[in-house]
Order: structure tokens, then sequence, then C-alpha cells
């Protein structure tokens, strides 16, 4: 680790190690792409993972046969973002015996509720948030930092699953069964931590990640978890980005449900196209005058965010002082955001840790993972080395786990500095805290 001074250029210095830019990536990535995948096996995962969101047949053929470099797009965030798809279904005949640990979490959703039991939320869009809370089984043979998701069967010993859910009708109601989850906690633990989920996900998909940073890192305090209408079908890229713009006043209204229960602090995390949600839900508040809210707010971070640069920085503008502290986790080696800033017509991602020093100008804390096992998009999660943190820090865990508004950046660089083992993580301090310091 590295705590790293304003007057560095690290950017350069990566390069002048041999890291492959960005340009070199993507056209890697597209080469790959093309070799692996023909048109039928395009149209085939299109077929697959479109339940939700049908596409006709001849017009995924029409768009690979004669638009290649639309299809070659596809197909690279095919290979950038794919995975094993969740079951987007809730039936299970599993109970909390069958796993070695069960995380209760809430979740409030702008999808809409299908009224079916077996697969309750679809991708169409809700302008009224659902409510419900969940208990996630954690499978028993898992390596700390994967989410291993079966199919309509899944196996206990491998595999997240719910093990039980029970639909909240009304805000009230919410803010009442979220204050009788504060208040089985200790003091010190009362509080609530949002995660907002991103691109290419389902409402499962959702709560298992949620189940699995809760698990993983240790998480104490009382999880909730946001689920905005991602179409969660790979090719859908469009659809996400307008759900995302959809999804703003959902997520507002949920930091205002947190903010009025019994919880001493309201943490905010939200991943890749989740964390433009974060963004927007913070302009609306402070748009509509309810910037009293950020002061419920213990620390927003944002991981991996797929926002364009210049958005981002009319959002600080909009929002004006953001909550404290404010935490972005970057990696230079993010291949998914190589290709969201390919399809976009080349305008770097805030993710890629290409514009730390307006990050830092603006109070934000900026960790860059790009040496943290492989540097991927979901590294927040999945990283050993986040892990090795957690466990060798408890101020790092406040700090980025939790984020104590008491916790200083300081203390998340001291918490990397002084574990007993090599955790390749570099931390940017704000440009006002290191000011303050030299003083």
């Amino acid at each position: 680790m590295e705590l790293l001074d304003p007057r560095v250029d690290a950017e350069s210095s990566r390069i002048s190690k041999g890291h492959p830019s960005t340009s070199d990536t993507v056209a890697k990535l597209i080469t790959k792409a093309y070799r692996r995948f023909t048109d039928t096996a395009l149209a085939a995962i299109v077929h697959r993972s479109s339940s939700v969101i049908q596409l006709p047949r001849e017009r995924i053929m029409t768009v690979s046969r004669t638009r290649p470099l639309i299809s070659l797009c596809v197909v690279a965030i095919l290979t950038a973002c794919g995975g094993s798809r969740a079951n987007t279904g809730f039936a299970s005949n599993l109970t909390a015996a069958d796993f070695s640990r069960q995380v209760s979490i809430f979740l409030a959703t702008s999808r809409k509720s299908t009224g079916n039991a077996g697969q309750p939320y679809s991708a169409q869009r809700s302008l009224t948030l659902n409510m419900a809370r969940y208990d996630i089984g954690i499978p028993l043979s898992r390596r700390v930092g994967t989410l291993s998701i079966g199919g309509t069967n899944p196996n206990p010993r491998r595999h997240f699953a719910v093990v039980s859910s029970s639909a909240i009708d009304g805000r009230n109601r919410f803010v009442r069964q979220m204050n009788a989850a504060l208040d089985r906690l200790p003091p010190e633990n009362r509080e609530i931590f949002i995660f907002v989920h991103g691109y290419n996900s389902n409402v499962s998909e959702s709560l298992y990640r949620t189940a699995q940073i809760v698990n993983d890192f240790g998480v104490k305090s009382v999880p909730l978890s946001y689920s905005w209408p991602s179409a969660a079908a790979l090719p859908l890229y469009v659809f996400d980005r307008d759900s995302s713009i959809f999804a703003r006043g959902g997520l507002a209204e949920t930091i205002e449900m947190a903010a009025e229960t019994k919880a001493k602090d309201v943490v905010l995390v939200g991943h890749s196209m989740g964390a433009f949600v974060v963004m927007e839900a913070l302009r609306n508040l402070a748009m509509e005058g309810k910037r009293a809210y950020f002061t419920r707010l213990g620390g927003v971070i944002l991981a991996a965010p797929d926002i364009d640069v210049d958005v981002f920085e009319s959002q600080v503008h909009d929002i004006g002082v953001l909550p404290h502290p404010f935490t972005i986790v970057v990696s230079q080696r993010d291949r998914a955001l190589s290709v969201s800033r390919f399809l976009v017509g080349g305008h770097p991602r805030l993710g890629s840790g290409r514009n730390i020093d307006l990050l830092r100008e603006n109070g934000i804390t900026v960790i860059d993972a790009s040496a943290a096992d492989g540097g991927g998009h979901g590294v927040f999660a999945s990283s050993q080395a986040m892990m090795r943190l957690v466990e060798n820090s408890r101020l790092a865990r406040d700090a980025l786990v939790e984020e104590k508004p008491t916790t200083s950046p300081f203390s998340i660089a001291n918490g990397i500095a002084s574990s007993p083992v090599a955790i390749p993580l570099s931390v940017f301090l704000p440009s006002r805290l290191l000011g303050n310091r030299a003083q």
C-alpha cells in the first residue's frame, strides 16, 4: 500500500510499468469476442437472457448480420460482464437449517410487482415503491468473496437462495419493521446499510450480492437492498441506462425512509450503474430542498462507478456539498468500464480512475484497487485484498464498510499501512485534508 501525495502522478507511473491503454484493452476485447462468438451464439444468448423483455429473433439476426460493429459491441459487453444468471423466481423448499447462516435483508424496489410469489417482481418500472423482507441462505461450501448462484434447484452447499420472504405494505410499516430490526442490535451497530446494484441484475442477484457483502465483510448493520428495474439481460445496456434515471426517485424515497428510522447512521453504497442511481438520488434530494437528509448519511461509497466524468461534475455541482465521508473505489484495469467507455463514444468513466485530481478537489477519498486481485469490475466485493484489509483493521472496516462519520480518511490509510500482510491498494486523500495536515 502507498499513501499517495497529490504531487505524485499515479497514472503516468502505472503506464510506465507497462499497463495497457484503454484503447488497447478494448481492441483486444473486441478481437477476442469476435473469435469466440458466432452470430448464432449471440442470438441464442440474447434469446435466453431476455426472459423479461423479449427481443424478436429476426431483429437480433438483422443486427448481427447488417451491423457488425454493433454486434461486436454487444459481444464485448457479454464478454466483460457475463456470468451465471440467478433464477428470478424465489420458490424453494430449502429452510434455514440447510444453510450455514442466513442474512435478513430489507428490500425496496421500483420494479412492478407481479403478484406471483415465485417471481414477485418484473423488469417493468413502477413509480410506487414495493417493499419486502427476505431471509437469504449463505451456502455451506463457498470461497469468501464469491457469489455462487444456482438455477431453479439451488444446492445449499454451493448456492445462495431465498429461505423465506414477506411483503411489507406501506412506508410506515416498512420504517417500523426496520426499527424493530435496529432494536435487536447493540447500540453501536444500529446503522442501516443500503446497497444499490449495477447493470444486468435481477432482484435475486441484488439480494444475494447484498447478503454476500454483509456476510464476508462482517457488516453488523441492518441491510437494505434497493433494486432498480434492470432488464437483467446482457444486451439491454441502454434499457438499463434509462431505468437508472427512472429509479432515482425511488432511491431518494428509500433514503428518506431509512433516515426516518432510529438508525444512528445510514450508509449508502452503489456499484457500477447503481452508482449513477446514487448520485441522481442525492441530486434529487438536494434539488427538492431535502438536504437535511444528508446529515443522516454516515458515508457514501461508489464502487466502480459507471458514470460519465462530465455528468458526475454536473451532479456534484447540483448537489453542492457532498455527504461526508465520500469514498470512490476505482480501477484502471476494469474491462467492463472500458467497454462502457467504447459504447458511449470514448468518453471516460468515473470508475476508471483517470480523474483522481477532480475527485480529491471535491473532498472525495479515492481507493485505487487496480492491483488488487485483477482489478476487475467486482473487485470491491470479491477482492481478497479488501477482505484482508477488513480483517486486519477495525478502523478500515469502519471507513470502508460501515463508514462511521468519526472515521477520517487518514484512518483508512493507517489501517492499510499497519496491516501485517501486503494489501495492494492505493489511497488518495482529499486535497483539503492534505492541506490541513501540512499546516
